[in-house]
């Protein structure tokens, strides 16, 4: 078990540099926290397909496609309205 949650997280941060690479233009998130989504998707989706009995094959596979989902949602979420940058916080219009 602890082998299956190390390729996890190798597979997470795997992911995780490689959709930093991929994403065109100035990204709006941080390398680690890229990374780090990466991870936790991949650690999900792991969880979810040894819940639902699946093979290693098929867990490898939610592993790598909840990572990828999970990074790219939060760039895009992260990227819009903040003028390209994630400040973690929202901004408030002055008037």
């Amino acid at each position: 078990m602890l082998t299956t949650i190390l390729w996890f997280i190798v597979v997470g941060a795997v992911i995780g540099a490689l959709a930093r690479l991929l994403v065109p233009g100035r990204n709006p998130i941080g390398v680690l926290l890229t990374i780090l989504v990466g991870v936790a998707g991949a650690i999900l989706g792991g969880v979810i397909a040894d819940a639902l009995g699946a093979g290693t094959l098929i867990a490898f596979v939610f592993a790598v496609i909840l990572a990828a989902l999970g990074v790219a949602a939060l760039t895009t979420a992260n990227g819009r309205g903040h003028g390209g940058r994630w400040h973690g916080r929202t901004r408030r219009r002055t008037f």
